[in-house]
């Protein structure tokens, strides 16, 4: 047996048992929980007054598609352009694909062909969430994930793309101690998979950093009593989730591209 794997099966049968409870806990959680809306405005502009542009194309789950939040400026796509423009002081003009309950698969088959814009200078993509619901399998996981950064270097083969964290649904108050349990683990076998992915990759890159609301609360010296400042439902994040996380992001690949310049400077 491979041991990557290993993990996951112990976790599949130690959960078969759990089955059943977690579904119809998952059934009375949809119905407690009131469905929102996607973010509104899926492209916008930071910072025109810098002479250079860049291009930035965000996809992904609801997370990506600004679920919790009313416009995309106040999501994660518009806090991460902000830090970037920032950081990089470089006008960012970023573009939103996104749907909320897609997985990686829905990315690939049904997000991917409506992108009609062919040049993008970065893209950063939001995924897990989904896949862990639906007890996606890592090895399906990262077949799945293969194909989409397939797709995505054809249309764009010099642009980096960056992974975001994967969703801390351990800490998520709207779930039962049993749905945290068994998704929960399954979300960060997936991410250790995606890390393992993409290791080797050129001009591929994931954000491998665990989010945990006490590590966020200490670090923005925010109350770590209350997680529910943290979410706008119990599962999807609130705007001051979406401002922390897209600014971490930022600040993720601001180092890459950072580095990035320096190799270049750096004669051979």
């Amino acid at each position: 047996m491979n041991f990557r794997y290993f993990r996951y099966f112990l976790g599949a049968i130690i959960s078969i048992p759990l089955l059943p409870l977690l579904y119809f806990q998952g059934k009375n959680i949809r119905k407690r929980i009131p469905k929102l809306p996607e973010a509104k405005n899926p492209e916008g502009s930071v910072n025109t007054h810098f002479n250079e542009t860049l291009h930035l194309l965000t996809i992904g789950e609801s997370t990506i598609a600004g679920v919790g939040v009313d416009f995309h400026q106040n999501g994660f796509t518009g806090a991460l352009a902000e830090t970037l423009s920032n950081r990089l002081k470089k006008h960012i003009q970023w573009k939103v694909y996104a749907k909320s309950g897609y997985t990686v698969k829905h990315v690939c088959t049904k997000i991917i062909p409506k992108i009609k814009e062919r040049s993008f200078d970065m893209i950063v993509i939001g995924m897990g969430g989904n896949d862990a619901f639906t007890l996606n399998s890592p090895k399906k996981w990262i077949s799945d994930i293969e194909r989409l950064v397939h797709l995505l270097q054809i249309n764009y083969p010099a642009t980096p793309i960056f992974f975001t964290n994967m969703p801390p649904i351990k800490e998520f108050p709207a779930f039962t101690k049993s749905i945290q349990f068994v998704i929960g683990n399954l979300v960060e076998i997936l991410g250790k998979e995606l890390q393992n992915f993409t290791k080797n990759k050129e001009a591929v890159f994931y954000f491998n950093e665990i989010i945990t609301l006490e590590k966020w609360s200490k670090k923005n010296s925010l109350s770590s009593d209350n997680a529910s400042i943290y979410f706008s439902d119990g599962m999807h994040p609130s705007e001051l989730t979406y401002r922390i996380w897209g600014e971490e992001m930022g600040n993720f690949i601001y180092e890459k591209f950072v580095r990035k310049e320096r190799k270049q400077k750096i004669p051979s």
